[in-house]
């Protein structure tokens, strides 16, 4: 991903140094700018340099600032992460929760409510979706904030770097409430326009699962019906949903570049869009960087749960 990231970003502009200089930049502003990211040297040295700053975490300078990318980067990290995780926490309840009603009442005018919901909202694009919700739910219906993250007017010490928690944390009630008032409808909004994939993964595992051999035997062995449900087909479906949301996790961090744009969230995804916009590639690509470790984490997370989900899964072993 990284070393596809670097070509595309080479192939997009011929002379990056002048457009990271800016449209009025003097000569040797153009020349300072290429000798700082080595833009006059040969393919492989750039690539070198490029690897170089991604292993050791410096990914140089923001043209547009003067600023370290690192530092803008983990300034507004924090943010994301309380974004992502409360749209997680969404996903995860409402997906499970949906596809196994589905799954169970298979055939039903409830099984096809439920497809028809999670479907229209996961074919909704980000932009699409996100200017209804902050239309309909900020300004027809001023129910919520169309923008911030809530910690404005508030001082805080921060210890994890996420607002609400650092909030609650302290026992700071107003800050908590502006915190969560500000984080209901970006965070909704993210989850809604994401989830559609985890329902629809749990409701066919769901089926895939209820009328199996070793679901039946549990049935015939006089067990209840609710442990039926619970440890012999809710269980054993969470294995092939537990591979989407991990998934999902990464789709999120793409979301949130529209989602965070429109919210005014400060976060990442609002960085990489003005680095889109701006044609800043440096800080481009070391956005790209972070998404990408961020999906690479997820997936690491979903291999750590199998076992728990399923003890005949085990890690490490070869075929």
């Amino acid at each position: 991903m990284a070393l596809i990231v670097f070509f595309i970003s080479h192939l997009l502009n011929p002379n990056p140094a002048a457009l990271w200089a800016g449209p009025r930049a003097r000569p040797e502003t153009i020349k300072a700018v290429a000798a700082a990211y080595h833009l006059n040297d040969p393919v492989l040295n750039q690539l070198y340099y490029y690897f170089q700053g991604l292993v050791t975490g410096n990914f140089g300078v923001d043209p547009q600032t003067g600023l370290s990318i690192a530092s803008e980067i983990l300034s507004r990290a924090a943010n994301t992460l309380e974004l992502v995780i409360a749209s997680m926490v969404i996903i995860i309840a409402l997906g499970i929760a949906l596809g196994y009603i589905s799954g169970m009442r298979f055939g039903t005018k409830v099984d096809s409510a439920i497809r028809l919901f999670y479907l229209t909202t996961w074919s909704t694009p980000y932009y699409l979706g996100a200017i209804m919700a902050v239309l309909v739910f900020a300004s027809y219906i001023p129910l919520f904030p169309s923008g911030g993250n809530g910690t404005v007017g508030f001082s805080y010490t921060s210890i994890t770097g996420i607002f609400v928690i650092d909030s609650l944390l302290q026992a700071n009630w107003p800050a908590l409430e502006s915190g969560l008032y500000h984080l209901v409808l970006p965070a909704t909004t993210l989850a809604l326009l994401s989830f559609g994939i985890v329902p629809r993964i749990m409701r066919s595992s769901i089926l895939d699962t209820r009328w199996s051999m070793h679901v039946k035997a549990a049935r015939s062995r006089g067990l209840d019906e609710g442990e039926v449900r619970r440890k012999h087909i809710l269980r054993n479906a969470l294995i092939d949903t537990t591979t989407v949301i991990a998934t999902t996790f990464g789709w999120l961090f793409s979301g949130t570049i529209i989602v965070e744009q429109i919210f005014a969230w400060p976060g990442i995804g609002a960085f990489s869009y003005n680095a889109i916009a701006l044609a800043n590639y440096p800080v481009l690509v070391a956005c790209v960087f972070v998404f990408t470790l961020g999906v690479i984490a997820a997936n690491f997370i979903a291999d750590i749960i199998y076992p728990i989900l399923d003890p005949r899964i085990t890690l490490g072993e070869g075929g």
